[in-house]
């Protein structure tokens, strides 16, 4: 049985085979420590838990549930929207939610591409935008973003675009890989170009709670619900990264659309998992300090590692991640970490993996504890 053509436009996903290599050295004996990730190692709060286990002997628990989630739910999702970002959504008809933020990117694309159509990808960015344009026959068109501009868009590059075919812009603040925290001003250009152009823009949004000052959302700014959608997800914010909980939240008739793709896709999220996800959504401001006074200091204890291999990076630097460049010795960011990894058994990203701009760049992850850091930093100096 020969596959379908649309295969041939993408490959196996990079961390899917390179961990497979790392289980590999582990499965030899190997004492690797493994910073490549974002896969939080931190619980959630106590009452996620409690309340998935309450939710369990739930007459209704283990029978299908609706393709929007429960009504509270996303209740609780436009309470969180209202508390953290200032933006107020109606949670019967502009929030929707999902199993985990990564399935929204393929049923928004789903929803709103053809064959041939054209798709603004940011360079570097999340891989995952560009295959699944791929897989769905249409174009991913890469608008670079450098570090001489803080990774923000060049707005006299994408004026200078022929956009006649671009249906879709994605972009990811605060940003993954680099950890770069959005200005205002880039959001507010962003929808005034879209507008202008009829380019349902989109934010991928998981990041914006982890060494942040304050959470930000492209849905706060002025006229962002009539050409934009944001994606959420409480992987990385609440740690529940296995439990596939997120959400996509804007405009009523855009949300009509990504939902009659998703009602063929799926039959419902687990109904303890919504009620999890329900406490975590109403966790205070305190939760979320208690976790980044624990990301502070593993990001500390990963910038002196960082140092200790050459690199440099720019200490203002959010998110999960750090992301920094590698020596002027070193050129090849995969031919450097394959060396860390079979010599000094750490593995750490390539920037290459996100794209054209990410060459010269590696990347850590925050998600291992800080003794395990300290380790990997005795590793490299010995």
């Amino acid at each position: 049985m020969k596959t379908a053509h649309r295969l041939q436009s993408v490959q196996e996903y990079y961390f899917s085979r390179k961990l497979r290599e790392v289980a590999g050295l582990i499965q030899a004996g190997h004492p690797i420590i493994n910073m490549g990730i974002g896969s939080p190692d931190l619980p959630p709060h106590p009452s996620v838990i409690e309340a998935l286990q309450d939710a369990t002997s739930h007459p209704k628990a283990h029978m299908y549930q609706s393709y929007q989630g429960l009504p509270e739910l996303r209740t609780a999702m436009a309470d969180f929207y209202r508390t953290h970002y200032k933006v107020n959504l109606q949670p019967q008809s502009e929030i929707l939610p999902l199993m985990g933020s990564k399935e929204g990117i393929m049923h928004i694309s789903m929803a709103f591409l053809n064959p041939g159509d054209q798709v603004l990808v940011p360079n570097p960015g999340y891989p995952t935008y560009a295959s699944v344009t791929r897989l769905l026959e249409a174009e991913p068109v890469f608008y670079e973003l450098k570090e001489s501009q803080n990774w923000q868009p060049d707005f006299a590059a994408l004026d200078a675009l022929d956009t006649s075919k671009v249906k879709l812009m994605w972009i990811n603040y605060p940003h993954m890989p680099t950890g770069t925290e959005v200005l205002s001003t880039t959001f507010d250009r962003l929808i005034d170009w879209a507008k202008k152009r009829s380019i349902l823009l989109v934010n991928d949004n998981p990041y914006s709670f982890v060494l942040t000052q304050k959470p930000q959302s492209l849905l706060s700014r002025p006229g962002a619900l009539e050409v934009a959608l944001e994606l959420n997800s409480l992987s990385k914010s609440s740690n529940l990264a296995g439990w596939r909980v997120g959400m996509v939240c804007g405009k009523e008739t855009f949300l009509q659309s990504v939902l009659k793709v998703k009602s063929n896709m799926d039959s419902g999220m687990f109904y303890g998992i919504q009620k999890g996800a329900i406490a975590a959504l109403k966790a205070t401001t305190d939760w979320y300090t208690k976790l980044n006074t624990i990301y502070t200091q593993r990001r500390k204890a990963v910038e002196v590692l960082a140092k200790a291999l050459g690199a440099t990076f720019d200490p203002n630097q959010v998110g999960l991640f750090l992301w920094a460049k590698l020596p002027p010795t070193s050129t090849d960011a995969e031919a450097f970490i394959d060396a860390l990894l079979h010599d000094k058994h750490l593995f750490i990203t390539p920037g290459t993996i996100f794209g054209s701009q990410g060459a010269g760049y590696i990347r850590f992850s925050l998600c291992v504890p800080e003794e395990t850091i300290v380790e990997a930093i005795k590793r490299i100096e010995s």
